[in-house]
């Protein structure tokens, strides 16, 4: 199997716009239609439904989880060397990102790239996922956790001895994660970002 084949399999599952699905399973609105407008868990939650939240949660999850196994099991038998399931993993992150089921306009990745992480290496992903947690719980703010846990991402696979493709496809993963937070970062810098449970702030 061609690198350029896998690449493009793993995009089409990252493309997968689990927002989107669940919610006209739950006879729900479009997340693209209130709130921030973006097609993810923490959207789908400020609908009020909580399990259509989690289940958009783990399906995103899941999508970038199964574009790295699949890589990996594919990988050896087509002679592609280390490179193939970190590539995948950067396809299905970008699949998320710019969906080609949505007209190229997704959510901001944050469940997609743990998923990923976790196909990579139990350990990075736990790693990871402790940074937010901690974040998390600590000031409240859900975007400030994923950004700090997308920066320690890259340090994370370093350390722990990853292939350094897996550090390089964490690195440009984490840099395009901050990217997609741009306004959440302006709101914080100005104390008009909304706290988990909290209610949105007005800017």
């Amino acid at each position: 199997m061609p690198l350029a084949l896998l690449l493009a399999a793993a995009y089409l599952i990252g493309s997968i716009p689990f927002a989107v699905v669940v919610s006209r399973l739950f006879g729900m609105a479009d997340p693209r239609s209130y709130g921030s407008g973006n097609p993810g868990a923490t959207n789908v939650l400020r609908s009020g439904n909580k399990l259509a939240a989690v289940l958009t949660l783990l399906g995103d999850a899941f999508k970038g989880w199964l574009a790295v196994i699949l890589a990996d099991m594919l990988a050896p038998a087509a002679g592609l060397g280390s490179i193939a399931a970190p590539a995948a993993a950067l396809a299905a992150f970008l699949g998320h990102l710019f969906p080609v089921f949505l007209g190229f306009r997704g959510g901001k990745g944050v469940a997609t790239a743990a998923g990923v992480l976790f196909g990579a290496s139990g350990w990075l992903g736990l790693a990871t996922l402790g940074v937010w947690l901690g974040v998390a719980f600590t000031t409240r703010y859900s975007s400030l956790a994923a950004l700090c846990a997308a920066i320690a991402a890259p340090g994370a696979a370093f350390l722990l001895g990853l292939d350094p493709y897996w550090v390089l496809s964490a690195s440009v993963m984490s840099l395009l994660l901050i990217w997609r937070h741009k306004d959440n970062i302006k709101r914080l810098l100005a104390g008009q970002e909304s706290r988990i449970g909290g209610k949105k702030k007005e800017s």
